[in-house]
């Protein structure tokens, strides 16, 4: 595969003094060239380890909206309501007294409708509290291209507590659908892949099956893409703490994720702490993986497999001009005429920011 590609930058959304991040953490939608994108937004603080965030003050939900393919772009307040204050999935980014899932008393009512997994107007977003083993997960549901998030909802039929989820959702009919998760282990410290499926809509649902998991370290966020022959594939994070060096793990299912292989390591080297990749598939069995660098000259990088995640490309980079390695989570859409857009949050050494990158002319 040629690696002549196009690539454009854009900013989505930049303020001073705040620390905008994570999209990965929640979503990016796209409709023809109309894409939405949800963050979190908060506010620079002191440099730690590796984030330099106000942890006394909310991360609150935003999102972004671009209606020409991706060049720019117009900051909206989220619609969903947030169970327990005013951040979603961000409680290890707060102090206790922020937290959601410290104030979270109420139950989470269970979806009242089905929901078509197949209709391309309907949205899915997951959402969750934290990371240990009381975080709880629920999702929202949008109709309307994301102007009105429905929910939260719950997923009825699991325990509520150690599911710390992202939005991960593999459509396999209109009532049938896969959500990649992520757990705690049973010592409560995060992670390990579970597949949850439900049969009927959303109503409820059950754990179809749990990704190998060696036990090195943490297995979390996975990114996952249907291939035309029904073979599923997901990516998962994989990492030992902030100071070591993090990989990305592929497992593949032919049975519809009742049993999942390893297929190897798309990506070796993620940097110190790790960083997530997001998976979207090319054709019937091209597939591209973008993931944040956070080692040295860190920035957004991408591998490419030719045969439906069995083996991938040397890493390509996407840029490398970031200052600090705080940088990353993406989500990708792929668009009209096989453009890649990334979105992700960056870095030029002060404020964190949403940006975007269009990748388009990669050989098909």
């Amino acid at each position: 595969m040629s690696h002549q590609f196009q690539i454009s930058h854009h900013d989505v959304f930049r303020k001073p003094g705040h620390f905008s991040a994570w999209p990965a953490n929640y979503g990016l939608w796209a409709w023809d060239e109309e894409i939405v994108v949800v963050f979190a937004d908060g506010r620079l603080g002191g440099q730690g380890a590796l984030h330099a965030r106000d942890k006394s003050h909310e991360f609150k939900p935003m999102q972004a909206r671009s209606v020409d393919g991706g060049a720019t772009w117009a900051s909206e307040n989220f619609s969903g309501f947030v169970p327990g204050g005013e951040s979603l999935s961000a409680d290890e980014h707060l102090t206790e007294r922020l937290r959601s899932g410290s104030q979270l008393g109420q139950d989470i009512p269970g979806l009242p409708a089905r929901v078509n997994f197949l209709d391309p107007e309907i949205g899915v977003m997951v959402a969750r509290t934290g990371l240990d083993g009381g975080a709880r997960s629920w999702f929202y549901v949008t109709r309307n291209r994301g102007r009105r998030w429905d929910g939260p909802f719950s997923f009825r039929g699991l325990n509520p507590k150690g599911l710390a989820s992202r939005t991960d959702v593999v459509p396999l009919s209109s009532d049938h659908a896969l959500f990649m998760m992520t757990a705690a282990k049973s010592d409560g410290t995060e992670g390990q892949c579970l597949c949850v499926e439900t049969t009927d809509g959303g109503l409820t649902f059950h754990c179809k099956s749990s990704l190998p998991f060696d036990g090195d370290g943490y297995a979390i966020m996975p990114s996952s893409a249907r291939l035309s022959d029904g073979a599923i594939v997901s990516v998962v994070r994989r990492g030992r703490g902030i100071d070591q060096l993090g990989w990305l793990e592929a497992f593949r299912s032919d049975d519809s994720g009742a049993t999942w292989e390893s297929v190897g390591i798309p990506v070796e080297d993620t940097g110190p702490g790790g960083n997530p990749g997001s998976l979207v598939p090319l054709d019937a069995r091209r597939l591209a993986l973008i993931y944040g660098f956070r080692g040295e000259r860190p920035g957004l990088r991408m591998v490419t497999s030719l045969d439906g995640g069995r083996n991938w490309s040397d890493p390509v980079d996407i840029r490398r001009d970031a200052v600090l390695p705080d940088i990353g989570y993406p989500r990708s859409v792929v668009l009209k005429e096989g453009r890649i857009l990334a979105v992700y949050y960056y870095n030029f050494g002060k404020e964190r920011f949403i940006a975007a990158s269009a990748i388009s002319g990669y050989a098909r």
